[in-house]
Parts: C-alpha cells; structure tokens; sequence
C-alpha cells in the first residue's frame, strides 16, 4: 500500500470556490426559475481583445502549414513574448531583462509550484485575509504558516513585525481579496525588512494593470533592492482575459542568490529554469503569440478598454455601498470590492442571506483567513446590466432594514 501525503489532511474539505459552486448548485435545484447574479469568482466576461483573437488566428494558420509548424518550444517561453513582456514593464518605468521572465499557464500555477525551490523548515509569513492557494500550497508540502494580520486598522496592508524573523514573505498588491493597494513606501519598508532578513519575498502582482495611480508601484521591482529579495508572478487572466486561454508569467532575478546549509551558493533563477525544464513542456506556441500580442500599443489600448469596463462596475458597486453606509475597501485599483457584513453577520450567514434574499452570489470573506470572518468579496468582472442589477437589490433588501 502506497503511504500518502497526509498533509492534504490538514486542507479543508472543499477549495473555497468548489464550496460556493456546491452552495449555489444546491440553492438552484431548489429554486430552479430564480435569476442568479455571480459576483463571486474572479472569472472575467468580456471577450479577448481583438489584437489577441487575430494573433491566435494568425498562429493557428502557422500550424497548419508544415514551414512554419511548432513542436515543443522553449520551457522558459519563446524570445518573443518574453521580450514585449520586457518591454511593458520598461513603459511602466521599470527594467526587467526578458532572460529572467518565464512564461507559464498562470500566476495560481507559479505560485503552488514554486514551493518546490524550498525546504520545509523555513518561517513563512502570509497575510490574512489572503488568496487561498498561497496557504493551502505550503500546507500540501508540509510547510507550516505564520500569519500576519491584515484588518481594518491597517486598511488591510500588514506591515514587517521587526522582531520576527521570516524567510519567505508572500504579499499581494493590488490584494485579493481586499483590494488594497501598497504604496511605495510601504513596498519599501518591506524591501528592506526582507534583505536584512535575507527572505525572499514572492510578490502576486496578478492585478496590477487596475492601478490608474501613476504614484502606486505596479511592481516590486519599481522598489530599490527588490531584484535582490523578491519574485514577482503576473496573470494575463485579468489584464486580458486569458482567464480560459491560460497565460503567465514569473520574474526571477538572476540576482537571488543563497548560501546552502553547506556554503555553497544557490541562483534561484537557476533552480527555477531545472525546476521548470523537469516539470513544464512550456505554454503553447498559439497562447504565447497572443499574449506578444496583447503587450503591443494597440493591444494594451485595447485590453485597457476592458479594464475601464470592469473599474466602471467597481465605481457601481462601491457608490451603492457608500450610500448604503456599509463600509468597504476596494473597488478603486482592484476589481474586488471588500465590505463588512451587515448586521454583524459573519461572512457565509452573509453568503446564504445575499443568495435566499436577493439572489446575488459573492465569496464570503472567512475563505480567506480569520480575519474575513466578518467581510464580503464582491467581483467587477460581471457585464454593467448585472452589476445595475446587483446593486439594484442590494439597496432594495439592506434600505428595508
């Protein structure tokens, strides 16, 4: 008999999500002529920008011609799509060298598989409220967490405790599920925090094209000294809708280097590219072409559209809950849009009351740690006519009260 990994004990029965799905399916076999609105999982609705659908027209012809066929392509990603996604952050003001930038099928993916670079003895700080795959990926291993409180009082941005020691730092900007944004001072106290602790900090930036301030980093590598202590991860699935079409990315500085417990020096960098070449045949030739694409002035033009989009459902979203005087955070560089449960509910009371009463399906906040317990994720990534709908009912059902 095979001896299992019994960390997958200590999980929660159900993935967040899954519980929602099972929630809301259960609540439609009962209610099968209600109209739900989904405001819960992070799932865009609008279509792929047109620079992206020709992109992957225009490959899939390629593939169809034995001259310009593509087999297996570089596990790191191919020269191109490395080189736009270089060139993006250097219109963002920042330098990142295309060989240091590895293409994958998501964020969610880098960030569960990049436990594999560490062993299982390290202090690992986590925020919470936070995206479940940061805990639930270092419990499938082993790895125990310690968490750092994010809560009202700190606008849910935590900030180093100088008398505890970390070794991995996971943080989150813009945040999900919260919505927060870190400013350039906060990013750099944490900067210096870790390279005195010589950690790593592994930075989700999967939201960063929501930031219209040109005051707010959109990277950890905007903050002196990031190169030396942090990995950033970045999605495509909010910035352009490759939610279904699946394309990532990760910047590991060849400049993270650490001493093994013989002396010896490790290049994370190094790691990764033998972790990635072993694990990882590389995302497809037709998904990278379009996310070359979507990195192109016409394409970021275009994928900006979009995002105006879903900023105007957050703007509709938190103008109803200012005038409900329900207080929230979010809603202005995020598509998340975080508020207090009314009444003093706890967060899946919340859920089940939103879902009988008015029929709007959100993510209790609890998902995300102790300190949601009491909070509610709404998402922007409805079309407008459900958002005007959503919030339609929500001032219909919290005014009554």
């Amino acid at each position: 008999m095979p001896k299992l990994n019994e960390n997958y004990l200590k999980l929660k029965d159900n993935y967040l999500f899954a519980e929602i799905a099972h929630r809301t399916a259960a609540y439609l076999q009962q209610h099968p002529d209600q109209t739900l609105i989904r405001l819960g999982i992070g799932d865009v609705t609008r279509p792929l920008c047109k620079c992206a659908v020709d992109a992957l027209h225009e490959s899939a012809d390629e593939m169809a011609d034995a001259k310009t066929f593509k087999g297996y392509g570089p596990e790191q990603g191919y020269a191109k799509t490395r080189e736009a996604i270089s060139a993006y952050y250097k219109r963002n003001g920042v330098e990142v060298d295309a060989a240091d930038i590895f293409i994958s099928d998501g964020a969610k993916s880098d960030t569960g598989n990049f436990t594999d670079l560490f062993a299982h003895d390290n202090v690992i700080l986590i925020p919470d409220p936070v995206y479940p795959v940061y805990v639930d990926s270092n419990l499938m291993c082993g790895n125990t967490v310690t968490y750092i409180s994010g809560n009202a009082e700190n606008d849910f941005l935590p900030m180093p405790d100088e008398t505890v020691h970390a070794d991995i730092i996971y943080l989150c900007s813009p945040n999900n599920p919260t919505g927060a944004c870190y400013n350039r001072q906060q990013l750099k106290v944490w900067v210096d925090y870790a390279l005195k602790e010589n950690a790593v900090i592994l930075f989700d930036s999967a939201y960063e094209a929501f930031i219209s301030d040109p005051e707010l980093p959109r990277s950890i590598y905007a903050i002196e000294g990031a190169k030396r202590c942090a990995v950033e991860f970045c999605s495509l699935s909010k910035t352009a809708g490759f939610t279904g079409t699946r394309c990532g990315y990760t910047v590991v500085p060849r400049e993270l280097i650490f001493d093994t417990s013989d002396g010896r020096k490790l290049s994370l960098h190094d790691m990764w590219n033998r972790r990635q070449s072993t694990k990882y045949n590389g995302t497809s030739y037709l998904v990278q072409n379009a996310a070359a694409a979507i990195f192109s002035e016409e394409g970021i033009r275009e994928c900006q559209e979009n995002l105006e989009y879903y900023k105007n459902n957050a703007r509709v979203i938190a103008e109803t809950l200012t005038e409900l005087k329900i207080p929230f955070f979010g809603g202005v560089h995020s598509p998340y849009i975080w508020f207090q449960c009314p009444g003093g509910m706890d967060s899946w009371t919340c859920f089940d009351y939103l879902l009988n009463q008015i029929q709007v399906v959100g993510t209790p906040g609890a998902g995300f740690g102790e300190n949601g317990n009491h909070y509610f994720r709404l998402t922007s990534f409805g079309t407008y006519e459900a958002t005007v709908e959503a919030m339609r009912r929500f001032k219909q059902l919290f005014h009554v009260q």
